[in-house]
């Protein structure tokens, strides 16, 4: 992605925090997965593309000195060293306005460059590999009861010929700069010791990993099987520890993070870890009471109803909604019933009726009655 801009590849603006390029890369990614668009050359270059400029923009070293100098690494141009000066032809410890104005000029100069005279040697440091999150499609049952789920996984992973390392063999001693990190310059009266630029101000030059040009890691695809819990919910997160993209230069991997989806049932309805239905019953049931069988997520179970019991009225059963993830133990199972009239068949059915009509004396729309008069 040499050349472009970081920021335009994720839609941001060069104001943007971190928190929007977190969300932007999310969004993106999600958008452009090759999972998501198999065959799609053109995605999978984008969604590296992607890729390349959070992991930029996600690192407050990379992104400063990326903001300050256009240059997407950890150390400010010429290494932490950034320039080192011999002022051979000159006596700076001389007092006077000449020498304070020396002083002042470079003083500011290694400010800006968080350098000094003669900077030590930097060795590339291992940096921790990004998270990378997929989401998976389950049914209320998997969500239950767990489930072994078969992912084609696209992410960094270590370089196997230098092992993430970036290099291979051991470091030599460099022969531009004899070792020192630094090489000198002459312009006019004044030296100049400037950061050699065959070893980056190490001292030692690496023999760069060919196979990975020195980051220790190549994007790869891996089929993957990962296993869901039972307890899963619409939106949990499960994590796979060290699945993520390979850290750079033998740094550690990240973790993948497996986001469940679940898809409605027919009948059931999870709201946390419980477990919610309405189940239907007759009149003389709600009437004179009853015990009836209720589907749960373990099969039927009984239950009573009391008599006299309204339509929508509620019965807690405990310990039989979804298993927790964070503690282990189970939730509820809330039944609301509903009561259902029977259908008129005959004349001797209705006649039953109008006679426990005469017999009922309540009149089931005094309350709405007297909410309305008042």
């Amino acid at each position: 992605m040499a050349g472009q801009d970081y920021y335009e590849a994720l839609g941001l603006s060069h104001e943007a925090t971190t928190d929007e390029v977190r969300k932007a890369y999310k969004k993106l990614a999600r958008k452009y997965h090759p999972d998501l668009n198999p065959g799609d050359r053109s995605a999978e270059e984008r969604f590296k593309q992607i890729q390349e400029a959070y992991n930029v923009l996600s690192d407050p070293k990379k992104k400063a000195n990326y903001d300050r100098f256009g240059v997407a690494t950890d150390q400010a141009p010429g290494g932490p060293g950034g320039f080192g000066f011999d002022f051979g032809g000159f006596d700076m410890n001389e007092t006077g306005a000449g020498a304070g104005g020396f002083r002042d000029i470079f003083s500011d100069i290694f400010s800006r460059f968080g350098g000094g005279f003669g900077g030590a040697p930097h060795t590339p440091q291992p940096q921790r590999g990004n998270d990378l999150e997929y989401t998976v499609e389950i049914s209320f049952w998997e969500s239950i009861k767990g489930a072994v789920r078969k992912l084609n996984l696209s992410h960094f992973d270590a370089c196997k010929k230098c092992r993430g390392k970036g290099s291979t063999g051991s470091p030599t001693t460099c022969r531009q700069c004899g070792g020192n990190g630094t090489v000198t310059r002459q312009t006019g009266p004044l030296r100049f010791n400037v950061t050699c630029n065959a070893c980056g101000g190490q001292g030692r030059q690496r023999r760069v990993c060919k196979q990975c040009s020195g980051e220790g890691r190549l994007p790869r695809s891996e089929k993957l099987d990962v296993r869901i819990p039972a307890g899963v919910g619409n939106g949990s997160r499960v994590r796979v520890p060290g699945k993520g993209n390979a850290g750079l230069h033998g740094g550690p991997p990240g973790d993948l993070y497996i986001i469940s989806r679940v898809l409605p049932h027919e009948f059931f309805t999870r709201d946390g870890d419980n477990i919610h239905t309405v189940v239907p019953i007759t009149p003389s049931e709600a009437a004179l009471g009853a015990e009836i069988d209720v589907p749960t997520i373990d099969g039927r179970s009984r239950l009573k109803v009391r008599p006299g019991t309204q339509s929508g009225q509620r019965f807690r059963m405990r310990d039989k909604g979804a298993k927790s993830l964070r503690t282990g133990e189970r939730g509820d199972h809330y039944v609301e019933v509903r009561i259902v009239l029977p259908k008129v068949l005959d004349e001797r059915q209705k006649e039953i009726l109008k006679d426990f009509d005469k017999l009922t004396r309540e009149d089931p729309r005094a309350e709405v009655y007297a909410a309305a008069e008042k």
